[in-house]
């Protein structure tokens, strides 16, 4: 056995780089650490609300249930209202997650660079552009995805223990709580990842790359909520006119039924319509039933997650398009032609 050479003359090791990827988390050490705790505080928050935070307020209810009609009723009421606070804080905070995603992608995670020439330096050493991008679309991507994933889990857990025991739950179909707890809120989140990506590349600038990638998130969350509905086919329930609705769900559309079995919209008819409803048997109320839920996640899904892939590959063409930019602002610059990059070859 041989000992490794020391002295002057010894050949030396030098470390090896950091990758691109370790040199992002480590550029972004704040934000990582940042989003680790808030991910920790809401698991949390939602653990409680899955376990002693439901049990005292289902407790509370039984209590209030059990004195309904007395004179005097005495019920744990601070259970309730803490459950319920806990709640609409954490589904908050959960729906709010995609437009903090697009906020930094936009103005830290690429606008600040690009303003700040720090993404031209890393072009000229020996990371590509297209690399560059890349990573920076890849590795954020994998640590939300693993962050909001958990906590849609586990919002969803903590709204199943409530349901049915809380007559103060909310909704399967109430917006926040919808998107809360299921993959839809994932795909908001790398829409809003691709989103501020492709404003920082756009933009170039910090701040106005920050508000284009809110409001563009926000944007495409309001459409997504206007096509959830007719996403899947809905359920349509006929009922006689002295009953009320035949259904319960997210409601999509309503009308009349006529004598002759035609189903028409409700009239408009003011104050006085109990002469035009005479000429009605029924109502038909369109709905989505509870076990719409998972279809409409998945379709909702794939549309929103459809969206980020576009947005995605703008990015990369907007990255192409400023590369050749500033390639042919440089041969301008020194006198040189600018030659064309071969055929196949990375941006």
């Amino acid at each position: 056995m041989t000992a490794a050479p020391t002295g002057p003359g010894a050949p030396r090791r030098h470390a090896g780089k950091p990758s691109t990827a370790r040199w992002v988390l480590r550029l972004h050490r704040p934000a990582l650490y940042g989003w680790a705790g808030l991910v920790l505080a809401l698991t949390a928050s939602l653990l409680a609300l899955r376990g002693p935070l439901a049990d005292a307020a289902a407790e509370g209810w039984r209590q209030y249930d059990a004195c309904a009609g007395t004179a005097s009723c005495s019920y744990d009421q601070d259970a309730i209202l803490r459950y319920k606070e806990v709640y609409d804080y954490a589904t908050l905070a959960l729906n709010a997650l995609p437009f903090l995603v697009a906020a930094w992608a936009g103005a830290a995670l690429v606008g600040r660079e690009l303003e700040s020439g720090t993404a031209r330096l890393a072009w000229t050493q020996s990371t590509s552009p297209a690399r560059w991008l890349t990573v920076r679309l890849v590795v954020p991507a994998l640590v939300i995805a693993a962050g909001t994933g958990l906590l849609c889990l586990l919002h969803r857990l903590a709204w199943t223990a409530g349901r049915g025991r809380i007559d103060t739950a909310k909704d399967w179909y109430d917006r926040f709580t919808f998107h809360a707890g299921g993959p839809t809120l994932l795909a908001l989140a790398l829409a809003g990842l691709a989103a501020g990506t492709l404003a920082g590349l756009l933009l170039r600038r910090t701040l106005p790359a920050l508000v284009v990638a809110t409001v563009v998130t926000g944007a495409l969350r309001g459409a997504a909520e206007l096509a959830l509905p007719r996403l899947w086919p809905v359920v349509t329930s006929v009922s006689p006119m002295n009953q009320g609705a035949g259904g319960s769900g997210l409601h999509v559309d309503e009308g009349m039924v006529t004598r002759s079995g035609a189903r028409v919209p409700v009239p408009d008819c003011g104050t006085d319509c109990r002469a035009v409803y005479a000429d009605f048997v029924g109502h038909w109320d369109s709905y989505h039933p509870y076990s719409h839920f998972w279809p409409l996640q998945l379709t909702t899904s794939a549309l929103i997650l459809a969206v980020a892939g576009l947005l995605a590959l703008g990015s990369f063409l907007a990255l192409r398009r400023l590369t050749g930019t500033l390639r042919t602002a440089a041969a301008a610059a020194t006198g040189a032609p600018s030659a064309p990059a071969p055929a196949g070859a990375a941006v």
